[in-house]
């Protein structure tokens, strides 16, 4: 298990020329304003054929009925961050039924450098090869990459199915971790694809069992590369992220919500706990290399980032988070991204997330929830907060916008 401690240089792409990580050890940015969506429009977006309307910064509280179309309007923002939305669901799917198919969002954001227009969407299948396109990114009428997003926008996000993240698989926290990564560097999405792939390819190229020695050793050495860079970007979060969590612990020392002990379990975290990274490529590239049978035998290589684990406890009573009960659970996800908010709002280049709260009042009692309105009102994001009555949220009376949403229309005053 690799403790948390900054590296300097070990999640450095080929061509970056500082010679440093681009973690969240590195402040890129001076508390500022936090961005905000200031007017969202949706056409044919899941149960919303058509929809516009203006949004101010702070708390927005979307209140209706179970099916009503809250969730799919926070989806919707979270279609203008650089992953896959909220829902990770294909784009084909995500289109109103008894439409087209096609969708677009579109969005104003007050920023930092001033109003920022945002728009993505899915145009169908690709109609010469008849196959499905990629998702379109524009940004002041620029078409983009996806990735370019995070340099406007920060989205960050809670839903209910995030509740089993520390009783399921060790693939979810890697998802939840890498996330939290690309927010500060939109390279990371880059490296993990780009090691993914070599990874793929070296498992097919064993199980011909012709390979020749050199295809095998050009792949390898990509996954080293690349592979160490991934493992020193997550220590580089989680460090940042174990630092905003000490200073809320100095600071709310009584805090409602329990504090996260975080660790990453793998053998080159480890390994970059202990010496350079360079010397760490070397040795995941021997490791790689003298595991060939096995990796052929078992299918799939059993050795690299793709095997770490974000670990987590429940620092006050030093015990797993998957043993501590669900409220306690739900306490620890909702500090940790809390913490990363902080660590967005004072280093990121966009400044603080949008927070996407979908049923957040749903399992915490009256006096947890008030001191989570109280963290988001502090902090400053606009959260976009969905649950289906107004009363769970009387604590932000006065100081959130109401919305009332039924059957994919909004009314201000919820």
């Amino acid at each position: 298990m690799a403790a948390a401690r900054p590296l300097s240089g070990a999640g450095q792409e080929p061509g970056d020329s500082d010679g440093k990580a681009p973690g969240p050890s590195r402040r890129t940015a001076t508390p500022g304003p936090a961005p905000f969506l200031s007017r969202l429009r949706l056409a044919d977006f899941r149960s919303y054929e058509a929809l516009s309307i203006e949004l101010g910064p702070g708390p927005i509280v979307l209140c209706g009925a179970n099916g009503a179309g809250k969730t799919n309007l926070i989806e919707a923002v979270s279609m203008l961050s650089s992953g896959q939305g909220l829902r990770r669901a294909p784009l084909a799917e995500i289109g109103r039924i008894g439409g087209s198919g096609r969708w677009s969002i579109f969005a104003s954001v007050e920023s930092r450098a001033g109003v920022r227009l945002l728009g993505t969407g899915w145009s169908g299948k690709d109609s010469q090869s008849e196959r499905s396109a990629g998702r379109n990114v524009r940004i002041d009428g620029q078409s983009r990459a996806p990735a370019a997003l995070s340099e406007v926008l920060e989205i960050a996000w809670l839903t209910p199915a995030m509740d089993g993240l520390f009783m399921g698989p060790a693939s979810d926290r890697r998802r939840f971790l890498d996330k939290m990564v690309a927010a500060f560097d939109a390279g990371h999405r880059v490296r993990l694809n780009r090691y993914d792939l070599a990874m793929r390819q070296r498992n097919r190229l064993l199980e011909l069992a012709r390979a020749r020695p050199a295809e095998l050793e050009g792949l390898e050495l990509v996954m080293a590369e690349i592979g160490v860079a991934i493992a020193a970007a997550r220590l580089e979060m989680v460090t940042g992220l174990a630092s905003a969590i000490a200073d809320r612990v100095a600071r709310s020392p009584d805090s409602p919500f329990p504090w996260a002990d975080i660790a990453l379990d793998g053998r080159l975290e480890g390994w970059l706990g202990e010496r350079p990274a360079v010397e760490v490529e070397d040795d995941y590239l021997g490791l790689l290399a003298g595991g060939r049978e096995r990796d052929r035998a078992a299918g799939r290589a059993l050795e690299g980032p793709h095997r770490s684990d974000l670990l987590v406890g429940h620092g006050q009573k030093e015990m797993p988070a998957k043993v501590s009960s669900t409220g306690e659970q739900k306490g620890l996800l909702i500090g940790l991204v809390l913490a990363q908010a902080e660590l967005l709002a004072l280093q990121g280049a966009a400044g603080a997330p949008v927070l996407l709260l979908d049923e957040i009042a749903a399992h915490l009692d009256e006096h947890r929830r008030s001191a989570l309105f109280a963290e988001i009102v502090a902090l400053g994001s606009q959260a976009f907060m969905t649950g289906t009555e107004r009363a769970p949220f009387a604590a932000l009376e006065g100081r959130a916008s109401f919305l009332g949403i039924e059957a994919g229309t909004i009314e201000a005053g919820g």
